[in-house]
C-alpha cells in the first residue's frame, strides 16, 4: 500500500497544462469577443435610436400640454437643440404664451431635437430627433396626420422635418 501512495506522489509532478492546451483555450476566448463585440455594438447603437423615438414621444406629450395650458396654442417659434453632453443643451423649453406656462422636453444624451412651429393660422406642428450614438436614423412626428412616430427616410435629419 505505501509503494502505490509514493508512486502516486511521485507523479504529481506533471502537474499543469500544456501549451498547446493553453493555446486552444486563447483561440477560443478570440472567437468569443470577435461575435460578442459586434453584438454589443448593434445593440447600443439599437438604444440610441430607441432614445431618439422615445424623446420624440414625450415631447408630443409636452406639446400637447403646452397647448392646453396656453389658451389652445402651440409655441410659435421653431427651434433645434443639440444635447452633445452639455447641461444647458438637455432641455427644450417652449416659453408661455400670456399668462400660460412654460413647457419642457428632456432630451436623452446625443439626441439633437427639432421642433417646427406652425405656420401662422396653420394649427400644425412637427417633431424630428436622432441621436449621434445610433445607427442615423432619424424619427418623426407630424401632428396633422397624428398617429405614432415613423422613423424617416434619408440621412441627416433634415433640418424642416
Amino acid at each position: 500500500m505505501q509503494d502505490i501512495i509514493a508512486r502516486l506522489r511521485a507523479k504529481k509532478q506533471d502537474e499543469g497544462f500544456t501549451l498547446i492546451e493553453l493555446l486552444v483555450v486563447v483561440v477560443i476566448i478570440g472567437v468569443l469577443v470577435a461575435i460578442a463585440v459586434p453584438v454589443y455594438l448593434n445593440y447600443r447603437q439599437g438604444a440610441a435610436d430607441k432614445s431618439a423615438q422615445s424623446d420624440v414621444r414625450g415631447a408630443v406629450s409636452a406639446v400637447e400640454q403646452f397647448y392646453t395650458n396656453n389658451g389652445n396654442a402651440y409655441p410659435t417659434a421653431s427651434q433645434t437643440v443639440d444635447n452633445n453632453g452639455a447641461a444647458a443643451a438637455s432641455v427644450m423649453t417652449l416659453p408661455k404664451i400670456g399668462s400660460g406656462t412654460d413647457s419642457t422636453i428632456t432630451l436623452s444624451d446625443k439626441t439633437k431635437m427639432t421642433y417646427v412651429a406652425p405656420a401662422a393660422g396653420g394649427g400644425t406642428y412637427k417633431l424630428c430627433a436622432t441621436n449621434s450614438g445610433g445607427s442615423g436614423k432619424w424619427y418623426r412626428y407630424d401632428s396633422a396626420t397624428g398617429g405614432s412616430v415613423k422613423e424617416g427616410s434619408g440621412t441627416p435629419m433634415p433640418a424642416t422635418c
